[in-house]
């Protein structure tokens, strides 16, 4: 078997690690569809990043450019599973891969938890960036403490969001909803909780740095949480880490309106309260060396409550099964050997690795995958598929979901929203609802 030329591939889902992989692929004279649920790309870019980090959104720019490129084309709001099916694509492609990211959030496991009042740290991040399933999400933020259940990237970038202020929020591309919410509540505390110590904690060096740099928030430590040993096998970051959340401990209250208190060593217990979250049950815990040598906290049977009327939790994202694709649920991802599902089936970013690494990781993950795609393609062990023109899975999708939105279509949209927001000095003001993205995205669509 030759190997097909030219090399057809559909890539699911738009985020990092999808738009890396089509980059790699366009780059071998391979033509790419991407196919994304949402009417915009760009996944966890657009709506995760944190809209303070405009830096780390740029990347954006990368991926205009891969869709400028021949070959590639761009189905939005287009959902497998619904208008096609993983076979849909099998049939037109001579090769699928899966980068659908971890859409759900990990649970933390502890009665009261589904009081309203309790919130996924996901859903908190989606409704803050825009995203359009969370446009009528309720936040309420008429509270004086909110606890923040997680000791990573994300758990910081939510005690963050709710420390800012407005001056500091008006030149994000924060929804408006949220910019009033945030800083017109009354919240005066914001608690992380992480269930190990600084030295074990997730986030990076700079998203701790940045908690000690708000305009209009403390940072707060307790000094014997802080006093941990570092051993000589730590890590730099772990080193450097730890040096901060001592300095941190050093810094005394200077009265600014809101705080943000790192709590360590504590875990939620249980969330009570009279028909929503009123408080948390928090243990103490210590850390015991496991089987293999990795410190992992113990209860101690000590607890405290500590009053609260809003409990994020951020312990986890976990990927979900895709009908007619494999899945493991102990991982929670596609099973795969370094991104092989099979022959002609793949895997890239968090679906095949998990929730780890930062966005350049995808980029690296995204070309391990290609290298097998392409190298099973130069040896003809991709299945041949019963019609790879383009304009077969075309008028597939259009049958399908004819208001399939087109990168033109999106670029109408990214237009708007920068047209917006220009004369504020913010990059863009987003549309938040279906109808609004899709007002914008029909205008763009084929015709005839």
């Amino acid at each position: 078997m030759t190997a097909p030329d030219p090399l057809r591939v559909a890539v699911v889902g738009s985020g990092p690690a999808g738009f890396y992989a089509a980059a790699n692929l366009l780059s071998n004279g391979a033509e790419v569809d991407i196919y994304e649920r949402l009417p915009t790309p760009w996944g966890l870019v657009r709506l995760g990043v944190a809209p303070d980090h405009p830096n780390i959104k740029a990347v954006s720019k990368v991926f205009e450019k891969v869709a400028q490129r021949p070959g590639f084309r761009f189905f939005g709001n287009v959902e497998i599973g619904t208008h096609l099916s993983a076979d849909d694509l099998r049939a037109h492609y001579h090769a699928v891969i899966w980068s659908v990211g971890a859409q759900t959030d990990r649970r933390m496991g502890i009665p009261g938890e589904d009081l309203p009042g309790s919130l996924a740290a996901t859903a908190f991040v989606a409704w803050y960036n825009g995203h359009p399933d969370y446009a009528d999400l309720e936040v309420d933020l008429d509270v004086d403490r909110i606890v923040v259940v997680g000791n990573g990237n994300v758990a910081v970038d939510c005690a963050r969001m709710l420390a800012l202020t407005r001056e500091e929020l008006a030149p994000t591309d924060t929804t408006d909803e949220a910019i009033e919410a945030i800083a017109g509540s009354r919240v005066r505390e914001i608690v992380m909780l992480g269930r190990r110590g600084p030295l074990e904690a997730a986030y990076t060096t700079p998203e701790l740095l940045e908690l000690g740099e708000l305009a209009g928030a403390d940072i707060v430590v307790d000094p014997a949480e802080a006093a941990v040993a570092v051993p000589d096998e730590a890590s730099t970051t772990q080193r450097r880490n730890v040096e901060i959340v001592k300095e941190y401990a050093q810094r005394p209250r200077t009265g600014k309106p809101r705080a943000v208190v790192l709590r360590y060593l504590a875990s939620p217990v249980e969330l009570r309260g009279d028909g929503r979250v009123e408080e948390i049950v928090i243990g103490r815990n210590r850390l015991e060396p496991d089987a293999e040598g990795a410190l992992r906290a113990v209860a101690t049977g000590d607890t405290e409550v500590l009053e609260c009327g809003l409990v994020l939790r951020s312990v986890g994202y976990r990927g979900t099964p895709l009908e007619g694709v494999p899945f493991d649920p102990g991982r929670a991802v596609i099973p795969n050997e370094g991104g092989r599902v099979a022959p002609g089936e793949y895997v890239a970013g968090w679906i095949k690795r998990g929730p780890s690494g930062i966005i350049g990781t995808n980029k690296k993950d995204a070309n391990e995958t290609c290298a097998l795609v392409l190298e099973d393609a130069a040896a003809g062990h991709l299945p041949v598929p019963a019609d790879a023109s383009p304009e077969a899975i075309e008028a597939l999708v259009v049958e399908r979901q004819p208001h399939v939105v087109e990168y033109a279509g999106w670029e109408a949209i990214d237009a708007h929203e920068r047209d917006r927001g220009e004369p504020h000095g913010r990059p863009r003001v987003k549309l938040r609802t279906w109808d609004e993205l899709m007002a914008l995205g029909r205008r763009s669509e084929r015709t005839g």
